[in-house]
């Protein structure tokens, strides 16, 4: 089932969804006091102001920007060395004000806009990635608004101001779960015979399944549903026996919080016809990080 609205594909059409929830934060930022600032947000350990360095820290760090050298502290958020060098960002700018960082994000955003939107970069064109790896820009930019826009929504969570869940920011992150679940649900270890169906109700509207069957030496494979290509039958199966079939309903806010890990399953409402226990191991394995 095609994903409604659909999500941008062109390269300029993923700078201007980027940019557009990049806008969110900064207007979003605007309105807060000192005290907002310090508001917890779902993403653990960190503050609104700590997103907002956070998004700072990686768009700095595209442009070439070294960060000051900060003692770090011993934080039960951070596991392993990515999350250690994605917390250095927050940690240097942890003793400023909200408003002073805000005030760095707006003249990074710029210089930011101004590289995605020069003349001659194309979507294969190669970009720095946040940590230095060489991407192609259309793939950075999926990765940066996917990270973008799931801190805008914990920033808009923690804010009370829900927004954007039907932006084509949000349509690349809710196209990117959508393109998971084959993989995620069929890695939670449900029966060969086993269908699942995720169904995203809205304001974005999609669907994916993945069915548990066998490969040809009759070890347990997934199987991707609705993906416009000719279904692929399992050995001495018939195509159109979809076994015991389960279909979780959520809404766009549901599903893309838990997808990013920041609901656990029971804070997550979802509608299951089918099997109970299915659903929620499903959903156990639906949340991935970039």
């Amino acid at each position: 089932m095609p994903m409604h609205p659909a999500a941008p594909e062109d390269l300029t059409g993923l700078v201007e969804a980027f940019a557009q929830s990049a806008q969110a934060i900064v207007d979003l930022a605007r309105t807060c006091r000192e005290e907002d600032f310090g508001k917890l947000t779902e993403c653990p350990g960190w503050t609104v102001k700590d997103q907002i360095a956070h998004i700072v820290g990686a768009e700095a760090a595209m442009e070439g920007h070294l960060e000051p050298p900060v003692p770090m502290e011993d934080r039960k958020h951070v596991h392993g060395e990515v999350d250690g060098r994605t917390e250095y960002a927050v940690a240097s700018r942890r003793e400023r004000s909200g408003g002073d960082v805000l005030s760095e994000l707006e003249h990074v955003l710029a210089q930011r806009l101004a590289t995605l939107r020069s003349q001659g970069l194309t979507e294969t064109s190669v970009l720095a990635g946040p940590y230095g790896q060489a991407v192609e820009a259309a793939e950075l930019l999926r990765l940066r608004i996917r990270d973008v826009w799931a801190h805008e929504q914990d920033i808009r969570t923690a804010l009370e101001w829900p927004g954007d869940l039907d932006s084509p920011a949000a349509a690349v992150f809710v196209d990117h779960v959508l393109e998971c679940v084959p993989e995620l649900v069929g890695g939670a270890g449900l029966e060969v015979g086993t269908t699942v169906i995720v169904d995203i109700t809205g304001p974005m509207v999609g669907r994916a399944g993945v069915r548990i069957g066998t490969d040809d030496a009759g070890r347990p494979r997934s199987y991707a549903m609705f993906t416009g290509e000719p279904v692929e039958a399992e050995p001495g199966d018939a195509e159109d026996d979809l076994g015991s079939v389960t279909t979780i309903s959520l809404s766009t806010d549901a599903v893309t919080r838990r997808a990013a890990g920041r609901r656990s399953v029971e804070d997550t409402a979802y509608h299951v016809v089918g099997d109970e226990d299915v659903a929620r191991r499903a959903l156990e394995a639906l949340a991935f990080t970039d």
